[in-house]
């Protein structure tokens, strides 16, 4: 790889790459460029420009093609370009044939997502945790990222120092995966420990796409101060607190976002953290639905809780940001009586989606608050006489 050290303290120009597959159109990428553009500025990088390939299968070597590739060379010789991100996975051999074309660093989406998770990590377990997806995401990559320093040809002496050094890099990856994967695991019995001391308590988790409002919403049901940042994974670490409504008292956690694409092995390594999800007795799943994409977004959360075997847990759906949905939305000319018409509508058809069980709010501007606690608590108060009869007579 090009060896270039990226200052994530200040902005550094980026170009964003993205290729049109067979089953998606051009809008839908240019979307999933912006999320893209929205990582690359919460990870520090100012986007200069996005390359868009319609191909029916990403370039083996290349990813791209080489007309698109020598488009962006030609780009980045008139605009100073300091990081070249894909949004796809890229292989190591891959990722070496572009920086060798480019002499530009190159790095892809999940690189991106490991880099933003490594400057939020803030507790032992979180550091841990990315440490251990930052390597296993390094070991399949190795032999491209070597090849460079391989001998040319083949027989005899085509055994070369690069080849030597990546054997000798492969175990020691291996070794460091096996010891972080230990200390992880004594980490994940701490924790199960610590959520088994938690007594009697019903468990309520906040879920959701990143960005959406979590945090803002357990700061408001718990009355707490959690770090709270209109940027992706803002929240890294679990936080767990007890509320008390209406004199029931539940646990409360705020979890990590999900995302779009988000590498698997990030989430084998987020196991204990995603474990709050999997323990909870109700999700509050939150919707940012003045995004244009809220839909989409829903999707992708209920696919992963699905993954974690949680989707069949009673769920309440938050949809956060109806001040900003208004706004969006709706002409500032038009009349009140369609525009509540058109509110009810919307209500309607997500009442019907969810069986009842969702709330409309604005978590920044305080609206709608007080229904978001009553549909909380009845949930919890449900529960309770269900799980732990004998505790739930002494809670109203």
């Amino acid at each position: 790889m090009i060896e270039q050290k990226i200052n994530y303290n200040r902005p550094i120009n980026a170009v964003l790459v993205s290729v049109i597959p067979n089953g998606q159109t051009e809008h839908q990428v240019k979307e999933y460029l912006e999320e893209l553009k929205f990582l690359a500025e919460t990870a520090g990088a100012e986007t200069v420009k996005t390359f868009m390939q319609k191909l029916d299968h990403p370039d083996s070597r290349t990813f791209v093609g080489k007309g698109k590739l020598e488009e962006i060379k030609e780009f980045t010789k008139r605009k100073p370009v300091d990081l070249v991100i894909f949004d796809d996975e890229l292989t190591g051999s891959q990722i070496s044939n572009i920086e060798k074309e480019l002499k530009i660093t190159t790095i892809d989406r999940s690189d991106l997502i490991l880099d933003i998770f490594a400057s939020r990590a803030k507790t032992a377990q979180a550091k841990v945790q990315v440490e251990l997806a930052q390597y296993q995401y390094i070991l399949p990559r190795l032999k491209g990222m070597w090849k460079h320093l391989e001998r040319q040809g083949g027989g005899i002496g085509s055994r070369g120092p690069g080849e030597t050094e990546i054997e000798t890099d492969r175990r020691i990856v291996k070794d460091k995966i096996s010891l972080l994967r230990k200390r992880l695991s004594e980490i994940d019995k701490q924790s199960f420990t610590q959520r088994k001391e938690r007594g009697e308590f019903i468990r309520v988790a906040l879920v959701g796409y990143t960005n959406v409002g979590k945090s803002t919403i357990m700061n408001l049901l718990s009355k707490s101060d959690v770090f709270a940042e209109n940027k992706l994974f803002a929240t890294l670490d679990t936080t767990t607190r007890k509320v008390v409504l209406g004199h029931t008292p539940f646990l409360l956690s705020d979890t990590v976002g999900f995302i779009r694409k988000l590498p698997h092995h990030l989430i084998e390594s987020f196991k204990s953290t995603l474990d709050e999800v999997r323990e909870a007795d109700i999700l509050v799943h939150v919707v940012d639905i003045s995004h244009p994409k809220y839909e989409e977004q829903l999707a992708v959360v209920n696919k992963t809780l699905q993954e974690l075997k949680s989707f069949e847990k009673p769920v309440i759906t938050v949809f956060n940001k109806m001040d900003r949905y208004e706004k969006n939305t709706f002409d500032q000319w038009l009349e009140p009586a369609v525009k509540q018409q058109l509110l009810e509508e919307l209500k309607e058809r997500w009442q019907a989606y969810t069986n009842g069980n969702c709330v409309f709010i604005s978590a920044t501007e305080k609206t709608n608050i007080d229904e978001l606690r009553q549909v909380v608590l009845n949930q919890v108060r449900k529960l309770y006489q269900q799980k732990y009869p004998y505790k739930a007579e002494f809670f109203y």
